[in-house]
């Protein structure tokens, strides 16, 4: 779990770092905010996604399975800056196991509540679906622009970075790969 008092005490200490004055009004409670703050983004250190799983029975059902734009709020490790996105999640079950639609939602926001890469996130991701259901195939998209490009540094806002993690059949198969995207691009 998140240690608030040691972020607390650890924001004062920035804020004085950088030439602030911790005790002025308007600063006062923003090392519990911050604390507060980093106990919510960064759930996703102290769960478990393959808790999240829940799978269903459909019989015979080997068809691709696509939640597109699943909204996506991460914390770059290198500079501790949010990336902000979508991520698309496409399977094909296997033997008619499938995963309640939600759930790939719900994994894709416990695994970006962390310190994150994402190309660490689009793999991640993949990983607990195959690991979970093994599916015939799965991809996963994500499209984010990360504050660290935007903000500082090269200053370059609205770019994106897409990263994709593919396993199974949607890697190994051109023409189902072709599909999944030209799924994933379709208005």
């Amino acid at each position: 779990m998140v240690d608030k008092e040691r972020v607390k005490a650890a924001v004062r200490e920035i804020l004085i770092a950088i030439g602030e004055n911790p005790d002025r009004e308007g600063l006062l409670e923003t090392p519990d905010r911050v604390a507060r703050m980093y106990e919510e983004i960064f759930a996703g250190l102290h769960q478990d996604p393959k808790e999240l799983v829940k799978v269903f029975q459909e019989e015979n059902h080997e068809e691709m399975v696509l939640v597109k734009d699943i909204p996506l709020y991460s914390v770059c490790e290198h500079h501790l800056l949010p990336f902000v996105g979508v991520a698309h999640v496409v399977y094909i079950p296997k033997k008619g196991k499938v995963m309640g639609l939600s759930k790939l939602a719900r994994i894709v926001d416990l695994l970006a509540k962390k310190p994150q890469l994402q190309e660490r996130l689009s793999s991640e991701v993949a990983n607990v679906i195959m690991d979970t259901i093994d599916p015939l195939g799965v991809a996963v998209v994500v499209e984010a622009e990360h504050l660290c490009m935007t903000m500082r540094g090269i200053k370059k806002p609205g770019s994106k970075t897409v990263t994709s993690a593919l396993r199974g059949i949607i890697k190994t198969d051109a023409r189902t790969r072709s599909e999944v995207m030209s799924l994933i691009n379709r208005n």
